[in-house]
């Protein structure tokens, strides 16, 4: 991916982003990337320079600042490997629900566990200030494209703008309307920007991926690790999968269009064994349409793939069994998400249960709930990832079999243009790897709704999508799903409805009076 390991130390920060974020995130300061003052025109001289600053786009899912795993942080936090933008989206996305409990008795980090957070949560402030800290860089970026007749440089604008909307996109499902909203067409210095409705922002998202779909190269043809055209359908398919709990319109025929492009022309197919899709060497692998890179070498984080595998060995558990350095005893999984597998026969079903009991008795201690294996630093030929402190294992953001459960969901919800006998087969291919052989293929009968959340939970644990699934499922919040320590208590309990939306952080609510904050807090 155009060396980004190499060249993340050479980009150069402007200083009207600085002015940027100081309005648009309250008191959120970022640190330049050189001590040299750099304007726009000798950063944005030659092709390769667009280059550079596109890596820093795309570097900036993954890493947290200029200096590998520490020491020159993107944005200001208590600790800058918590920072992480895939960090804090699976906290926001995983550890919020049914997948994960987590035993570190932080105080950030507990009330993800009992859906309890507020608008002074620092977690939810780093979220919030990853999503737009990516959005002032793509938008720095995209004014100086949009003016650039070369074609490589206009293929790079579009990609940018996929990023863009990427985060966007997190904006809406994370915080809902009323976000701030700044493109490359304001004007840089210090104000506060507008906010935008849902309605808005949907549309908006709608609009650019539309926009660049053409742009984007074809399905296949791009380099690993950047956005081509299937992206682009996959996070359309996502963004009209959850349109009635963003802006209260059903667009389940448009998921299937785009599914459909996915799956017809994206040129992908299925990996033929499922944990190779969370290895080390997974950038082999088939059927991910969208990874954000990890190298344990060149990309050093404490956050995204990193942290996950870190965080879920611990116990009786062997480190050096994961290709890592040692256990950071943090995430396991709650009985009622166990309960959901075929425990025998499913090969999805990756727990460690020797020393774990199946209740959670303790939310803080880790050998409380089963741990799981699915992800390593280990390769598909048993070999260990590069260096154990830093892992090589990819995350893949938008995989195919995730597109083939969209199809399937789509149809079952009223959308036109599907064909459920295809859904279904589909499917059976999923459950097919999963078994083995047909012994666990279903029936079209069987394929209904309430099968198809569980099925989702089974194929995509811990890849960032559980709560949007729960919350367009009306199982999130409320009392129609329950699990262990959903709402502070042993068994679970109702959490309040307000807990669907996270809140805009109380210190830019403080600093923009543009914005207003999402009810309940």
């Amino acid at each position: 991916m155009f060396n980004i390991k190499n060249q993340i130390l050479s980009i150069l920060v402007f200083t009207s982003l600085m002015a940027f974020m100081s309005s648009c995130t309250g008191d959120l300061s970022t640190t330049p990337l050189d001590n040299d003052v750099q304007t726009s025109v000798s950063v944005y001289e030659t092709q390769g320079d667009y280059e550079q600053v596109l890596a820093k786009l795309y570097a900036g899912l993954a890493l947290t600042g200029q200096s590998g795993g520490s020491g020159a942080p993107d944005i200001q936090s208590d600790d800058e490997g918590f920072s992480n933008y895939m960090r804090q989206l699976f906290a926001a996305q995983v550890v919020s629900t049914d997948e994960v409990v987590v035993a570190w008795d932080n105080p950030n980090f507990q009330p993800y566990n009992f859906q309890s957070w507020s608008a002074s949560n620092s977690f939810v402030f780093m979220m919030y200030s990853r999503v737009y800290y990516e959005i002032a860089l793509a938008n720095e970026f995209i004014r100086n494209a949009k003016g650039n007749n070369d074609p490589t440089i206009q293929t790079y604008n579009a990609e940018a703008r996929f990023l863009r909307a990427l985060s966007y996109w997190h904006a809406l499902d994370l915080y809902g309307g009323g976000v701030p909203f700044v493109t490359e067409n304001d004007g840089v210095g210090a104000y506060n920007p507008p906010s935008i409705s849902s309605d808005s922002l949907f549309n908006y998202i709608e609009n650019e991926l539309l926009a660049i779909e053409d742009q984007l190269s074809a399905p296949g043809q791009g380099e690993y690790g950047r956005a081509n055209r299937a992206a682009a359908w996959t996070l359309l398919t996502k963004l009209y999968l959850n349109a009635e709990v963003y802006i209260g319109e059903p667009h389940y025929t448009e998921a299937i269009t785009y599914a459909k492009r996915v799956i017809d022309q994206g040129g992908y197919q299925l990996e033929d064994n499922y944990q190779d899709l969370f290895l080390a060497d997974n950038h082999t692998a088939n059927g991910i349409i969208f990874a954000v890179p990890s190298d344990g070498e060149n990309m050093q984080s404490y956050g995204n793939t990193n942290y996950i595998i870190h965080a879920s060995v611990g116990g009786n558990m062997s480190a050096s069994n994961f290709g890592i350095d040692g256990p950071w005893a943090g995430n396991r999984v709650t009985p009622e998400f166990v309960n959901k597998f075929d425990l025998d026969n499913d090969s999805r079903a990756m727990f460690f249960t020797d020393g774990q009991t199946l209740d959670i008795e303790d939310p803080i201690n880790f050998q409380h709930g089963y741990a799981v294996t699915k992800w390593q630093n280990i390769t598909s030929n048993g070999e260990p990832g590069s260096r154990p402190a830093f892992v090589d294992t990819d995350f893949p953001m938008f995989r195919l079999a995730d597109v083939y459960l969209m199809y399937a969901e789509a149809i079952e919800r009223g959308g036109q243009g599907g064909d459920n006998s295809e859904a279904l087969s589909l499917v059976n291919d999923i459950r097919e790897r999963a078994y083995g052989d047909a012994s666990g293929n279903i029936t079209s009968s069987e394929l209904d709704l309430e099968f198809l959340i569980n099925e989702r939970a089974r194929e995509l644990y811990w890849e960032n999508h559980r709560r949007t699934d729960l919350i367009r499922f009306g199982m999130f919040t409320g009392s129609d799903y329950i699990w262990s320590w959903k709402g502070e208590q042993k068994d679970g309990t109702a959490t309040d409805a307000i807990y669907n939306l996270y809140p805009i952080p109380s210190s830019d609510i403080n600093a923009n009076p543009n914005l207003t904050q999402n009810p309940g807090y």
